[in-house]
């Protein structure tokens, strides 16, 4: 869809797609997901006016950041988190930790936390943007990981990534230097984190709603507005048409129409097939 290709980063909210944990003072464990949703309203590029920006300025979504900031327009976020009682994820009815879901706002709502405030350029662009080092293994005492595979996939890879990038020195460079209490893995007390009972990378078992497009069809139906559905037909159609095999473009429309049948007989319209029964793609 048009969410896609932001108007500006102001303009757009961030998800967090990874399910991180909570500990509260009296040990009590919950399962939490971040949001931030922009103050500034969403705003976005149609395919091709992204395309056109494109050629126009490679650099613009940076200098519409930096320019905003300089003017004294600084963009902020209210950000929030969901929650989900740390022995309700087993029996839930999807996998809670599966990255591509979203958790329905009717099970868990979202709780206001705090605002971000985006008010200082960085006088050095070199050393606090390009060494910039962010890893979610960097946490404070009373958040820890989930069993997300993904994410702890990422507590190892992201911290091997920055040492090749940025030299075995990173975490001593200002912009990473922690400014608190220091908790690492080195000899001492505790390790920052440990991957043990819950934390461990093993098979999901599936929950009942473990389904792939339930939540694709829920953005279709009751998020997307007409004009929405209208350009990601033409975006999907767009991509499907550019040297895709006739065989393939079947499997697209099947895939699509196992989303909704009105989003599939839109990409079969657009590509001059013959719409297809869900699930019978490539036939």
């Amino acid at each position: 869809t048009d969410r896609g290709t932001p108007r500006s980063w102001r303009t757009m909210n961030g998800y967090g797609s990874h399910t991180f944990m909570w500990v509260n003072r009296g040990g009590e464990r919950f399962w939490i997901k971040y949001t931030l949703k922009t103050d500034q309203g969403i705003e976005n590029f149609t395919d091709a006016e992204a395309g056109a920006m494109c050629a126009e300025d490679p650099d613009h979504h940076i200098r519409d950041l930096y320019t905003s900031i300089q003017n004294g327009d600084p963009p902020s976020w209210t950000m929030y988190v969901q929650v989900m009682d740390f022995d309700d994820a087993p029996g839930y009815r999807f996998n809670p930790f599966d990255v591509t879901k979203v958790w329905p706002h009717g099970d868990h709502p979202l709780v206001r936390v705090g605002r971000l405030v985006l008010d200082r350029n960085p006088e050095n662009y070199f050393a606090e943007v390009e060494q910039a080092a962010f890893e979610p293994a960097n946490m404070v005492p009373g958040i820890g990981p989930s069993p997300d595979p993904m994410l702890q996939g990422r507590l190892f890879s992201y911290p091997d990534t920055h040492r090749y990038r940025i030299g075995p020195n990173y975490l001593q460079l200002p912009i990473n230097r922690p400014r608190g209490q220091v908790r690492s893995s080195e000899p001492g007390p505790e390790p920052a984190y440990h991957l043990s009972g819950e934390m461990v990378r093993t098979a999901s078992v599936l929950h009942p709603d473990d389904d792939d497009f339930v939540q694709p069809r829920a953005l279709w139906e009751k998020v997307l507005s007409p004009v929405d559905r209208e350009h990601l037909v033409e975006n999907i159609a767009r991509h499907a048409s550019k040297g895709v095999t006739p065989e393939m473009q079947r499997w697209v429309v099947g895939y699509w129409t196992s989303v909704h049948p009105d989003l599939g007989a839109g990409v079969a319209g657009a590509l001059q097939l013959e719409p297809v029964i869900a699930g019978s793609a490539g036939r």
